[in-house]
């Protein structure tokens, strides 16, 4: 692979539209926060000829990190797409945020691309997250390589580094990790460690050399070549293995020296097959220098071996109505069926839409058919609309350059597609098609807001909606309980971009309020109570009187009234007042004001006046009736449970379960998961886990997750009811 020709065009800083899918390679980039992505994007770019300087598109724009907070917090925050040119083939790479509380971009560039390059620092070795994510992506069969980063950073070692990958990432057959190259080094400082000059290609027997800043190629030092020679002999065996080649292994077996052309495309197929996963080394350009250590090489594998689109699989389609229609092809001649895959905003074009074209051809100023839905309890409402398709445009940093067409199985920005959200399919007008959604992760950690002047309410509704639309990991949600707007998302970084970008972006300014859980009230024993409600002030009175019982009912059972009266005592016509007054207290609450529930409250006896009884007085003496009920009564604070589901490595179980019990958690049993992973089912209270997708995150060192579901309302411990119903007076107490 090496050995190729290093050339490319000319036109690589262009964004002209590849004409054909075979022309095309969509590669995301995934890997822990600061394993170097992002740097070896742009030392891509560089390599390529898309860009002239280091860090720098056309005079003082960044490649990729352009958003204004990811410049604050130093690192991605979102998903960025650099279309790059080498050998005539059209590279879309995707750069994904490492952190894990942006993992919706992740899902996002997974769902765009074909292929997948997986940074590993050589500082920092392979995290479990990577291993999760690498896992992910063998269930699918996706193409895989590793390139090692950070190779100069302090106790960085390339050999251990990979003895990790194989160990971690090769499961069952480590063998398919394999270095394509070995980094040759330079003298040694004086601290012991050795820069990295060069790479040695295994397979070709050379040495590229950089260590003048320009890459140049000649034959390894003596003192390499015993080393070369028992690594090269590994990467065949494993090369042979995995393409399967029996022609090939016959003749190494034999004693013969395999033919570098004919390992090179055995290599290619097996990568593009996700069956063999190479090892390679890079290292950002110097000062002055046009490439990059291992950018070249990289390239040449992202060209050859990674699959096109036509190998990789589209997700199956229906109708907008859920009727299967027939598999599609990656053909630019075939139906349109594209999808978004991104949505952001811009402060002058407006809504930007990042699409992968899946088949057909996507052409501007041309009406779409627009289907969005799976995503309701998102805050996405099903839609089926029709659009005009904008201008088509292939960005580069903050740069959009307009193409005229995307075919199958290229990505392209589309303007001003006013109603497609994230997820949504474009089609067709005259067939309507629907795409299956990709997984998203369920955002678990709430964050109660208000606007911060009457201002900003006035936009408060606008500005959150269009930031739903862009991010379908995050949830809007109005409480109907505890009346606060909710805004859920992955976790705590991703709560402060999506409030800066709702000050930046859309002008509104929030304040943040601790969380309400939904508490409840309820009787813990009958009682009987009596509401007299007697007042003669001159003119016309208010004479109302009913007697009624209180007895608790099992949980979800609200409120039961029951008419019990004989006689007459009280009219039929106020019957409905006494009800209407016992509901309206109940939902007001009794000793700490929170909704009581599951009680049946039956009316006995009562009394009325010829004149002065009324609706409203029945009302009054109703709720009385209550409220004296409940002081002679025993009172139950409910608070809500969940259910959890707990996935995390094996390592973790026991510090899994006993923070849950910590957390007032009941554990109801462990059961395998996938590979290593063990998944806790237990019922926690969930005033104790507002903050568990935090607290989590930490306790696994980012391998742990977790779904939760309501439940039911248990009584709280007494202790815990006290302290809460002493608060209950003060306009702020949350708890």
């Amino acid at each position: 692979m090496a050995g190729k020709a290093n050339a490319h065009s000319g036109a690589a800083g262009r964004a002209a539209a590849a004409d054909h899918p075979s022309a095309l390679r969509n590669v995301v980039l995934v890997g822990h926060s600061s394993a170097g992505k992002t740097t070896l994007v742009e030392s891509l770019a560089l390599a390529s000829g898309a860009i002239t300087r280091p860090g720098r598109v056309e005079d003082c724009t960044t490649l990729s990190d352009h958003d204004e907070i990811e410049h604050r917090q130093q690192r991605s925050v979102q998903l960025s797409w650099v279309p790059l040119t080498w050998n005539g083939i059209r590279i879309n790479l995707l750069d994904t945020p490492g952190y894990a509380d942006f993992v919706g971009e992740l899902r996002a560039g997974l769902r765009a691309a074909d292929a997948a390059l997986f940074v590993v620092s050589a500082a920092d070795g392979v995290d479990g997250a990577t291993r999760l994510l690498w896992r992910e992506c063998a269930a699918v069969g996706m193409p895989r390589a590793i390139v090692v980063t950070h190779l100069d950073a302090a106790g960085a070692d390339f050999d251990e580094t990979t003895r990790a990958c194989r160990r971690e990432l090769g499961g069952d057959d480590p063998d398919a990790v394999v270095p394509l190259y070995l980094p040759a080094h330079g003298e040694r400082r004086a601290d012991g460690s050795a820069p990295v000059t060069g790479l040695i290609g295994l397979l070709t027997r050379r040495l590229f050399d950089h260590t003048d800043g320009t890459r140049t190629e000649r034959d390894p030092d003596e003192a390499q070549l015993p080393v070369l020679a028992q690594a090269r002999n590994r990467l065949i065996e494993s090369i042979i293995a995995q393409s399967e080649d029996e022609g090939l292994m016959d003749r190494y077996l034999g004693g013969e020296d395999c033919d570098v052309k004919t390992l090179v495309e055995d290599l290619e197929k097996a990568v593009a097959r996700g069956v063999f996963h190479p090892v390679l080394a890079a290292a950002p350009a110097p000062e002055g220098a046009s490439q990059g250590l291992g950018t070249v090489e990289l390239l040449e594998l992202i060209t050859g071996g990674f699959p096109t689109p036509e190998e990789h699989g589209i997700p199956p389609v229906t109708s907008p109505e859920g009727a299967p229609r027939p598999a599609l092809a990656c053909d630019a001649a075939g139906p349109l069926a594209a999808e978004v895959v991104k949505t952001s905003s811009d402060p002058y074009v407006g809504r930007i839409s990042l699409v992968r074209v899946f088949s057909g051809t996507l052409r501007p100023d041309e009406t779409v058919h627009v289907s969005g839905h799976g995503l309701a309890d998102r805050g996405h409402e099903d839609h089926d609309v029709e659009e005009r398709v904008g201008a088509l445009s292939a960005p580069l940093g903050t740069q959009q350059r307009v193409v005229e067409s995307a075919v199958a199985g290229d990505l392209v920005c589309v303007a001003k597609l006013g109603h497609a959200e994230t997820g949504d399919t474009l089609s067709a007008r005259d067939t309507p098609l629907l795409m299956a959604p990709w997984e998203m992760p369920e955002p678990l950690l709430p964050v109660a807001i208000e606007a911060h002047s009457k201002a900003d309410e006035d936009k408060l509704s606008q500005g959150l909606a269009r930031l739903v639309a862009e991010d379908p990991t995050m949830r809007l949600e109005q409480n109907p309980d505890t009346h606060q707007l909710v805004l859920w998302c992955m976790g705590e970084a991703h709560r402060d971009v999506a409030l800066e970008r709702l000050r930046s972006r859309f002008g509104v300014q929030v304040d943040t309020v601790e969380h309400k859980v939904a508490l409840r009230e309820t009787f813990a024993s009958a009682a009987a109570g009596r509401g007299r409600h007697v007042k003669q002030s001159g003119g016309h009175g208010q004479y109302a009187i009913c007697e009624i019982t209180v007895e608790p009912l099992p949980g979800g059972s609200g409120i039961e009234f029951v008419d019990k009266v004989v006689g007459g005592a009280v009219p039929r016509q106020f019957i409905p007042s006494v009800e209407k007054g016992v509901r309206t207290q109940a939902a007001r609450g009794l000793a700490s004001g929170y909704p009581l529930v599951d009680v049946r409250v039956t009316l006995v006896d009562g009394k009325a006046h010829s004149v002065d009884s009324s609706d409203a007085a029945f009302q009054t003496a109703g709720a009385l009736a209550l409220r004296e009920c409940a002081a002679q009564a025993t009172l139950h604070l409910l608070e809500p449970v969940a259910e959890v589901e707990v996935t995390v490595p094996d390592d973790y179980v026991g510090a899994v379960m006993s923070d849950l019990s910590s957390r007032r958690g009941r554990v109801l049993g462990t059961e395998q998961a996938a590979e290593g992973s063990t998944a806790v089912r237990a019922c926690v209270p969930e005033i104790e886990i507002s903050r568990y997708a935090v607290d989590l995150r930490s306790m696994s060192h980012g391998t742990g997750r977790f779904r939760r579901s309501y439940a039911r309302h248990e009584p709280m411990p007494r202790q815990r009811a006290a302290r809460v119903r002493e608060a209950a007076g003060s306009p702020e107490s949350t708890r």
